[in-house]
């Protein structure tokens, strides 16, 4: 199958075509015949997606912009094709995602495990190609990490009522790094002294993970939360086999194309509970220079003995709902952290948590979970807003699920009527008329990223998936975020949000591991009566009225970093309001393509095979 480019003319196989579902977003590896023809060894080991790999595999080995022994030349019975007119890629007819119905719909069932790992009797051939040294043998990358304990407790507790942080962006100026926070820093002990911990994640790189702990925490009981399956499952165990104080719980996932995409951490001290909600990985790369987002609950003391029932509940119910997502997973283990959870005093807290777990749901169990349980949250705890119609929507994300052959499929029909609910009301008849503003990096953010196109690995849109929905990109923003220093670290962030006409003012944010997905969200079935979820997720909503605002909304913060001259109630939306559409010569960047006209940051072309 033929393609052409505003970057270079290339051919895809038919073996390269998606055969999931529903989404795109970080979707599992299963084999690693496009990455292991050299028969390398590894240096990084983790499970992740096929574009990671990719991404990796061309950091390591970068094809230069000047090298001519890449050839983009493709053979005469590859030609031809059907044009996307104005895309600037196209598609035979003949190479299209099969349909849904076509589609394997089985799924491997398989219990929630806690182990401790022995050794596999073989090493899984499963690996990421790359040339770089083993994590042991690397050398480490230097952040600048909390050193005073007042530094700590000025960034954690004045001036961020909404404990929204940013992650540390390497290769930027030092003053958008000044109220970030890198993850040596969340698991500094001058957060707290750590008893044990609990990782929720999707891409794990254990003897990574282990290196940002401090010394003296090392060895403290470590539950990692994953949802691999056979090699890199396989894989996963021999990473965590040579650590004696890490346990492994693999969550179940029933359903096919699900991902456990969560990404969550309990820490347990000495002195109480702290839970972190965020959007990194627990790779190098996700920390090192992209733009992710962070809720760092406040240090919860532990309830006196004997404390039974609701003691300890926040207004916006957290402490119930993190239990309640908790038991989900059936799991003794994480039954343990539910208990430990019940133990502790969580009543500081003002988000509301908003997750998504594998299942079919009718009735009010639709409204627990998934975009359904965003209606309930904005219907019940925000005030209807005047001309509230010709306040819009914005998504942003790092990766997109198949929407289906219109905007009235999902997109702007169940998914935006939950978005819009304001207090309420949902005025049916002005739906079509709410703009949705869709922010996705194009092709020239990722080329201009710190990362070059490798940034692009951790975007996962699949041409198989945007060939077929081709009306979504008129809905494309670009990526720009000079409010906080990062319009050259590319988002892995995910946040959705409710502005005013004039961007100056948002109803509502949240910032969540959901990707724009049917996968995440949930889409509904048998004509409406039944919401169907696939993957793991998790968020947190913050709504102007459990911070003590009557107005509806929050005012939006001019600069995320900027001094105290703004009030403390401003929300830090850690991207420029309001986005710039794409013009007519810009494309979403896609992985799965070549990108050879022009080069990246670091002069190399994107070859992705």
């Amino acid at each position: 199958m033929s393609q052409e480019s505003e970057h270079g003319r290339w051919t895809v196989s038919s073996s390269d075509e998606s055969t999931e579902e529903n989404d795109d977003a970080e979707k599992p590896s299963t084999s690693s015949l496009s990455l292991s023809g050299h028969g390398k060894t590894s240096g990084s080991q983790y499970p992740c997606s096929e574009a990671r790999k990719v991404g990796q595999k061309r950091k390591a080995s970068p094809v230069k912009f000047s090298d001519k022994s890449f050839s983009t030349e493709i053979s005469p019975a590859k030609i031809q094709r059907t044009s996307q007119e104005g895309l600037g890629w196209c598609l035979s007819s003949s190479d299209e995602e099969p349909e849904s119905e076509g589609q394997p719909k089985h799924a491997q069932k398989e219990a929630v495990k806690e182990e401790k790992f022995s050794a596999p009797k073989k090493q899984p051939s499963h690996r990421c190609e790359d040339n770089e040294l083993p994590v042991s043998q690397k050398p480490e990358k230097h952040y600048k990490v909390a050193s005073e304990g007042q530094d700590t407790w000025d960034l954690l507790n004045g001036g961020n009522p909404f404990r929204f942080f940013v992650t540390k962006v390497k290769g930027i100026k030092s003053k958008y790094n000044s109220g970030a926070l890198h993850i040596k820093d969340i698991l500094s002990p001058l957060f707290g002294t750590l008893v044990s911990s609990a990782q929720f994640n999707y891409c794990i790189d254990v003897e990574w993970l282990i290196r940002q702990y401090p010394q003296e925490f090392r060895k403290k009981p470590l539950l990692i939360v994953h949802g691999e399956k056979r090699e890199s499952k396989a894989e996963l165990h021999a990473q965590a086999h040579p650590y004696e104080n890490v346990r492994l719980c693999q969550a179940k996932l029933d359903i096919a194309f699900g991902t456990h995409h969560t990404k969550m951490m309990l820490l347990l001290y000495e002195e109480g509970l702290r839970v972190v909600i965020h959007t990194s990985n627990l790779i190098d790369a996700d920390w090192d220079q992209k733009t992710q987002g962070i809720w760092l609950s406040p240090l919860y003391p532990r309830l006196p003995h004997g404390t039974t029932g609701s003691a300890g509940e926040s207004v916006t119910n957290f402490k119930s709902d993190l239990i309640l997502y908790l038991m989900t997973y059936n799991s003794p283990t994480l039954k343990e952290w539910a208990d430990i959870i019940q133990e502790h005093d969580l009543s500081e807290t003002r988000v509301y948590l908003l997750g998504s777990t594998p299942g079919r749901y009718q009735g009010n169990q639709k409204e627990k979970w998934g975009h359904f349980r965003l209606r309930k949250l904005l219907k019940e705890y925000t005030s209807p807003i005047p001309a509230q119609e010709s306040w819009p929507v914005i998504g942003q994300f790092s990766s997109i699920g198949s929407m289906g052959a219109d905007q009235s499929k999902w997109l702007c029909s169940e998914f935006q009527e939950s978005l819009i609910t304001l207090g309420g009301t949902v005025k049916t008849l002005a739906k079509p008329d709410i703009p949705i503003h869709l922010i996705y990096p194009t092709v020239d953010n990722v080329r201009q990223s710190l990362e070059g196109y490798p940034a692009g690995g951790s975007l996962p849109y699949s041409i198989q998936t945007a060939q077929k929905q081709l009306w979504l990109h008129s809905y494309f923003h670009k990526w720009s975020a000079e409010t906080s220093g990062r319009s050259h670290a590319m988002p892995h962030i995910k946040t959705y949000m409710r502005p005013s006409p004039d961007f100056q003012k948002i109803a509502w944010f949240l910032v969540t591991s959901a990707n724009l997905s049917k996968a995440a969200w949930g889409a509904l079935e048998k004509n409406g009566t039944q919401l169907m979820i696939r993957s793991y997720e998790l968020g947190v909503l913050f709504l102007p009225s459990a911070f003590g605002l009557d107005t509806g909304y929050f005012h939006v913060k001019k600069k995320m970093f900027s001094g105290s001259n703004e009030p403390v109630t401003s929300f830090p939306v850690p991207y420029d309001l309001p986005p710039e559409q794409y013009g007519s010569k810009d494309r979403p960047w896609i992985w799965n393509i070549p990108y050879t006209k022009a080069p990246d940051t670091h002069g190399n072309m994107w070859v992705p095979s």
